[in-house]
This record gives structure tokens, sequence and C-alpha cells, in this order.
């Protein structure tokens, strides 16, 4: 277990823009009532997948009344019913970095179109289904405030009596990895010691890196700040990897 990885950047990084994202509210109450609507019981303490949702979009302080009204869209009926189904495209950007991407979408041509733009004028293909999901696996990911167990060895012990595989230290953040099953019981587990956590969601991580340059890792941000930049679209993975002097040079 090591609390250095290079994922670590990435995340951190995403986090950040995401905050700065106009449309950041819409895609987390999206979130939310599709969530509400495939666990069929709009009380996150009856359905996982919603508790998650919220847990996530509290963590960007989406405010309340917004969390439930995006509930109860999940079962209204006429005009106002949710119609949001999950869509995920594959594909690779510049360099050969492999790119996954999900979307939740009431128009499937609409967003299709969208993101085989984004990949054409960013120097990608859009692929077919299977083309680069293999490189990718299902992980659990929760996020701690480092100020509540600032000290790394307390927090690796804590991390492995909870149950959970991995950390990173990501700046003010800490970030726990485990099997995608394991996401309740390692949240339940770090609570049980006093921390409090402050999202916690399914994501898709990278199993093997892609090693590019500097001009090509912009390249390749170009391409997924474009896609992120998409109402449609909830999240964009890659295998590029993160080197110090690469997250140093994104930075700027």
């Amino acid at each position: 277990m090591s609390g250095h990885s290079k994922w670590a950047t990435t995340k951190h990084r995403k986090a950040a823009q995401d905050a700065k994202r106009s449309a950041l509210f819409s895609k987390l109450s999206r979130n939310i009532t599709v969530a509400a609507k495939e666990g069929g019981d709009p009380n996150p303490e009856n359905n996982a997948t919603l508790a998650a949702a919220v847990a996530k979009a509290k963590s960007y302080s989406l405010p309340k009344d917004k969390i439930d009204t995006a509930i109860k869209k999940a079962f209204s009926s006429g005009s106002d019913a949710a119609h949001f189904e999950t869509v995920v495209y594959e594909g690779y950007g510049p360099a050969g970095v492999a790119v996954l991407v999900e979307a939740l979408t009431d128009n499937r041509n609409r967003t299709a179109a969208d993101v085989r733009s984004a990949f054409s004028h960013s120097g990608g293909n859009l692929g077919t289904t299977g083309s680069v999901a293999f490189q990718f696996e299902r992980m659990g990911q929760l996020t701690l405030d480092k100020a509540q167990m600032a000290d790394e060895d307390e927090f690796m012990l804590a991390v492995a009596e909870a149950g959970g595989e991995d950390y990173e230290d990501a700046d003010e953040e800490w970030v726990v990895t485990t099997a995608p099953t394991d996401l309740a019981q390692v949240k339940q587990g770090l609570e049980a010691q006093g921390l409090e956590v402050r999202g916690y969601e399914l994501i898709m991580q990278a199993t093997t890196p892609t090693k590019v340059d500097v001009a090509d890792a912009k390249k390749v941000m170009r391409l997924v700040d474009r896609l992120e930049e998409l109402e449609d679209l909830q999240n964009v993975y890659h295998t590029m990897e993160i080197t110090d002097e690469i997250a140093q040079a994104l930075e700027e």
C-alpha cells in the first residue's frame, strides 16, 4: 500500500476542473436522477447508488433543494419524467492514449455527434465498443479531507483496517481506492474510526499507463477538457501517465 500514485495528479486536476465547470450542477443533478430511478427508491438509505450520487453532489456543494428536485424528477410522470440512459464511448486520443467516456443522455444521436466531434477536433479517433475498455478496471474511490488525519502512517493503518486496497496523497485530500464491491464496507470502516468520508463513487481506473511527452500530454488534455465541457458527459478517463514534469507543464 503506497500513498503516492501516478494517478493522484490526474484526479486532483480533474476535481479542480470540475469545480469550475458551469455545467457541473446539471451533471450532478442528472446523475442523482438516474441513480434514484435505477435504484427504484428515493431514499438514499435504501439505495446505495443514490447515496453515492448524493455524497458526490454534496462534496461539490450542490444545494439541498437541487438534490431533492433531482430525486423527485426520477419518479415524475408526463413531461417532467426523466428519460436518461447510460452510454459509454471509447476511443484513442493523441499519442495513442486510450480514452473512455461515460455519458447520461436523453438523445443518443446528439451525444454521439458531440463526442465524435470532440475526438476529431483534438487529434483523436472514436472507436468501437470494447476497443479500449480492457485497459480500465472498475474501482471504488473515496475522498477524505487530509486535515482529519494528516499523519500518513496513521492513515495507512486506518485504510488497512477498513479494508481499503490503496490510497493516494492528493494535496489537501486522501484518495482511497478499493474493490467496487467493497466500497460501502470501506466507507463504513473509515467512519467507524471517526473519519468523515467527503465523497465516494465507482470509477474506471487505467490498468496500464501510456507514456507521452509534454507536447502530447497537452494535446491529450485539450481533448479531455473538450469532452468534459459537454453537458451529457459524466466522466472522462484516460491512460496517460502523469509524470512530475507533465504535471507541472499542465498546471502552467
